[in-house]
């Protein structure tokens, strides 16, 4: 017989675990900007952005492959989704992410999206050209993500992420792969009470490729000529581990108020702590939700020498029709993430869920 008390227990053992094992190496001020591929810990997805990313406990969906990737297996049927960011404000990068989760059995969901950061177009230039006129590249950071979750039992969910990264320009170009897992623990009379513990992007470490590397050089004594090429430093992944918590105070069958809290160790920045409200209001054939959040980490404050500029107040609200008599779901959605200096970096999407 299945015991999921016992199973219940050896999961946040194992999570308590590998949190004191993973903290000792988190939040080091002096690795902070040591890690690369630092794109992959900007959320894509509007909805979870707007409440500060502290949905790790309580983000369903699609979305959840980004927080964390138990929550996939919530999907009810079908969900696809496309959002368009752009990012560090009026900086001229555009963000675009899309995806699909899938159920495939009764317990079993599967996810996939890609997320795309896109610099616009640069000037190459050269030593001898050092105005340009010779064209423009094109410089990309990707990741594709392909992950599954699956319900354990009526109160736990886990599930595993791949993620495989790229990042090019002109003439040089990185590849590698990462992997995310986290589970999910549900309890209370309307499980309404939600716990979660997410490690993510772990995985070896990367390294730049390509003609960028190589330089030609002539033997004086003989003419003849060489290309040498110039080994790249590699870099690891920003991995991190984040726990989270949450509470649905449920005023009736059309109104119900989200609270989550989030903690995020990070190996190479400093932690944090997120703070995420989610007001839900549903009618006959239309849900609307209102979003809040906050990111505080050390030295938030101190604007000119912080660190990280995803910390501070969020906001974003979405809008769902519900059509036909098994309420498909047609969304959109929008969040804003204030960046400082970097001024408001606005996040729309559109949203399709299917029952």
């Amino acid at each position: 017989m299945y015991n999921s008390k016992f199973s219940i227990k050896r999961a946040f053992l194992i999570g308590s675990a590998i949190f004191v094992g993973f903290s000792s190496n988190a939040g080091n001020e002096d690795r902070v900007g040591s890690a690369g591929a630092s794109h992959m810990l900007v959320n894509p997805w509007a909805r979870s952005g707007a409440t500060g990313d502290a949905g790790i406990s309580s983000v369903n969906g699609l979305e959840a492959s980004f927080i964390n990737i138990a929550g996939i297996a919530f999907t009810d049927k079908t969900q696809i989704k496309f959002n368009h960011t752009n990012w560090m404000g009026s900086a001229g990068i555009g963000f675009n992410s899309a995806g699909i989760s899938q159920r495939v059995s009764e317990s079993g969901v599967i996810a996939i999206s890609i997320q795309s950061m896109n610099f616009g177009d640069v000037m190459v230039t050269t030593v001898n050209n050092p105005e340009g006129s010779i064209g423009f590249f094109s410089p990309r950071a990707n990741v594709f993500n392909i992950g599954y979750a699956r319900t354990f039992s009526e109160s736990i969910s886990g599930g595993i992420n791949f993620k495989v990264i790229s990042e090019n320009i002109s003439d040089l170009k990185a590849n590698g792969i990462g992997i995310d897992a986290g589970i999910r623990y549900v309890t209370g009379e309307q499980d309404q009470m939600k716990f979660g513990i997410t490690l993510k992007n772990v995985g070896p470490v990367m390294k730049f490729k390509g003609d960028g590397l190589a330089n030609q050089a002539t033997y004086v004594s003989t003419g003849n000529i060489v290309t040498l090429e110039q080994r790249s430093a590699t870099y690891e992944l920003p991995s991190l581990l984040g726990i989270g918590a949450s509470y649905d105070f449920i005023f009736n069958e059309m109104n119900k108020l989200n609270l989550a809290f989030g903690y995020t160790a990070n190996s190479f920045q400093s932690d944090q702590f997120r703070l995420g409200l989610d007001y839900g209001m549903t009618q006959e054939k239309l849900a609307f939700n209102l979003r809040a959040g906050y990111v505080y980490e050390k030295g938030l404050l101190d604007v000119e020498n912080r660190s990280n500029a995803l910390i501070g107040p969020t906001a974003g609200f979405s809008v769902d029709a519900l059509v036909g008599e098994s309420k498909t779901a047609l969304g959109i959605e929008y969040c804003a993430r204030f960046a400082g200096i970097f001024g408001v970096i606005h996040t729309f999407g559109a949203t399709i869920s299917l029952k």
